[in-house]
């Protein structure tokens, strides 16, 4: 059974710590340990961002962590989550783990009011495609002509 719960400024360490496993999984050499540790002492008190720490079954320590942005949608009137980033170390990894982390997003954008959750995923991820799809998440647009891109301009 996984367990799940929102970090608070007590665990910004941890938090820090699974981001920056996330990123050398993903095979990046920035921002530092100490820049990700800056970084989570300050957004961990932010009301427009949330850590979401978890376990897998039978550990004592959180093996997967997710980061959400909640601000105001003009589109729909009512607050956006932004699952920002979404880890699980690979040895938690298809224990649940991820599932619990998605529900518990879910659920916390369902209790700030949100009327839509969104994130990126690469689509060479597929493990994460298929997860994200499990809940219902798709690449596709209401609106005519294709589905909805994430453009980014690094500055």
């Amino acid at each position: 059974m996984t367990r799940v719960w929102r970090a608070g400024a007590e665990e910004a360490v941890v938090v820090a710590g699974l981001l920056a496993e996330f990123r050398d999984w993903l095979g990046r050499s920035h921002p530092t340990a100490e820049s990700l540790a800056l970084s989570v002492t300050r957004l961990v008190d932010d009301p427009g961002t949330e850590y979401l720490l978890g376990t897998a079954d039978g550990e004592r320590d959180a093996a997967g962590v997710c980061q959400l942005r909640f601000r105001f949608g003009v589109w729909h009137a009512a607050m956006d989550c932004w699952i920002e980033d979404l880890f699980v170390r690979e040895d938690s990894r298809s224990s649940g783990l991820g599932s619990g982390l998605v529900q518990a997003a879910l659920a916390r954008a369902r209790e700030r009011g949100c009327a839509r959750v969104e994130l990126d995923v690469n689509e060479a991820n597929t493990a994460a495609l298929a997860l994200y799809e499990r809940f219902g998440f798709s690449a596709s647009s209401k609106a005519p002509g294709g589905r909805d891109l994430l453009m980014r301009l690094p500055l």
